[in-house]
């Protein structure tokens, strides 16, 4: 019997096949995060514009016992409250995050005869390195051991800070939801609706920290209109590129935010509704239970009037935002 000529085919190379795959589930998962991008980009939208609409929850009459807001009768060790020791004292946080006039509201909270907004506390590193620390520190706040210059002491009737997301915060979101529930301190959240508008300040200012405008000094809050004018000569130039990321991550950092504390006491404020209508702060009052009295502030608005006349590169800006969600951002303006 003759053997039987047996042509096989070619193999294919075993190198080539790996490439075809890897390349294959490389786009695949490129794709699939793309859309996962998408998503939460757009989940953080929605419920940061949904929170835009919701009305701020004002104590009242037929306000549910769990509501109340805790009452708290500190006894500092560095003073004595005296005839006011019988008086309750409320707590509560500013929740926001920078340039969002949250140093012009806290100027307004300081003007009222019976509270004490601490500043920005959590700004220095050694008080949120763990959370123990920011455990400590909130106790000195909350006990009215803690001396600044916007102390009332003994006739305190609500006692704050305010805390910036990104000083620990959020990091440690887990146990400070906790310990808000546990001692009864109310948020509240200060945020801008007009992000591009935060962008501008937040350019503007981190320029001045370097260039000194003021007579060599920097200068993030004025209170001359002067001093405003000469702040606003300088016009930041934005990265169209980044543009909308940027502004999306704002939003999902907000969204954040406000999903972490939602099951805390709270009540949400944006700057431009305080600009606005002042009788916001009427609101503001009531929530804290406070006597409702006129808020004043020394502080002078920087950037006045439309976007167009405080960005350099403002066609590219324009161009970029334009027919997308944020093309408001543009024109939205209000009344200083």
């Amino acid at each position: 019997m003759q053997d039987s000529l047996i042509i096989k085919p070619p193999k294919k190379s075993p190198v080539l096949l790996r490439m075809a795959v890897l390349m294959f589930a490389t786009v695949c998962s490129v794709y699939i995060c793309s859309v996962c991008l998408k998503q939460i980009s757009t989940q953080a939208r929605s419920l940061f514009q949904n929170m835009q609409g919701i009305e701020s929850p004002i104590p009242n009459k037929f306000i549910m016992l769990e509501e109340i807001p805790h009452l708290h009768y500190p006894k500092p060790t560095t003073f004595s409250r005296a005839e006011c020791a019988h008086n309750p004292v409320q707590f509560f946080a500013v929740l926001s995050i920078q340039r969002s006039g949250s140093g012009w509201f806290e100027t307004l909270l300081n003007s009222h005869n019976n509270v004490s907004s601490n500043g920005e506390i959590f700004s220095m590193k050694d008080r949120r390195k763990n959370i123990s620390t920011i455990v400590q520190t909130l106790d000195k706040v909350y006990n009215l051991d803690w001396l600044s210059s916007a102390s009332k002491n003994q006739c305190t009737a609500a006692v704050g800070f305010k805390w910036m997301l990104n000083q620990g915060l959020m990091e440690h979101h887990k146990e400070i939801v906790e310990y808000f529930k546990h001692k009864g301190v109310s948020a509240i959240f200060l945020f801008r609706r007009n992000l591009l508008r935060r962008m501008v300040s937040m350019l503007a200012n981190s320029y001045d920290r370097n260039a000194k405008l003021l007579n060599g000094t920097h200068k993030s809050h004025v209170h001359t209109p002067e001093e405003a004018d000469t702040l606003s000569k300088y016009k930041p130039s934005i990265n169209s590129t980044l543009l909308i990321s940027d502004l999306k991550q704002m939003e999902v950092i907000a969204a954040k935010a406000l999903n972490y504390f939602n099951s805390t006491r709270n009540m949400i404020l944006y700057y431009e509704d305080l600009v606005g209508n002042r009788t916001k702060l009427n609101d503001v009052q009531e929530f804290l239970g406070l006597p409702v009295m006129r808020l004043t502030s020394r502080q002078v608005k920087i950037h006045r009037g439309g976007l167009s006349d405080h960005v350099k590169n403002w066609d590219d800006v324009n161009k970029t935002l334009t027919g997308t969600v944020y093309e408001s951002f543009l024109h939205a303006d209000y009344q200083s």
